[in-house]
């Protein structure tokens, strides 16, 4: 089992959060509260990197749903970094690829 992290950076000015092992009900709200500082603070781009995420369940899903809607709401965005396949399946199963801006690298994140 991986270690739950998160860990801030900055990639060219843009905020990115990186994120690795399992974001689950008892993970998901440290990821929440993350987001939200970022949202506060009216960060114009939000680059969340799930390379490191092994899994994910319905409650990460949530936050990842909720930080977008407001982020976006604002006039600004979320992007996600995503390269491990079952992490893909499980947002295209739930339509959710069609949502989220998804990139395979935090630079094509960054670029947009």
């Amino acid at each position: 089992m991986t270690t739950f992290t998160i860990e801030e950076s900055r990639h060219l000015g843009v905020a990115v959060v990186g994120v690795t092992g399992e974001i689950d009900v008892a993970t998901a709200p440290s990821l929440r509260e993350h987001l939200a500082v970022h949202q506060a603070a009216g960060e114009p781009v939000v680059v969340v990197d799930l390379t490191g995420v092994t899994f994910l369940d319905s409650t990460a899903l949530g936050v990842l749903v909720g930080a977008y809607r407001r982020i976006t709401e604002e006039g600004h965005a979320l992007r996600l970094v995503i390269v491990e396949p079952r992490i893909l399946k499980v947002l295209e199963i739930t339509d959710l690829i069609s949502v989220f801006p998804i990139a395979d690298t935090v630079d094509a994140a960054v670029a947009g």
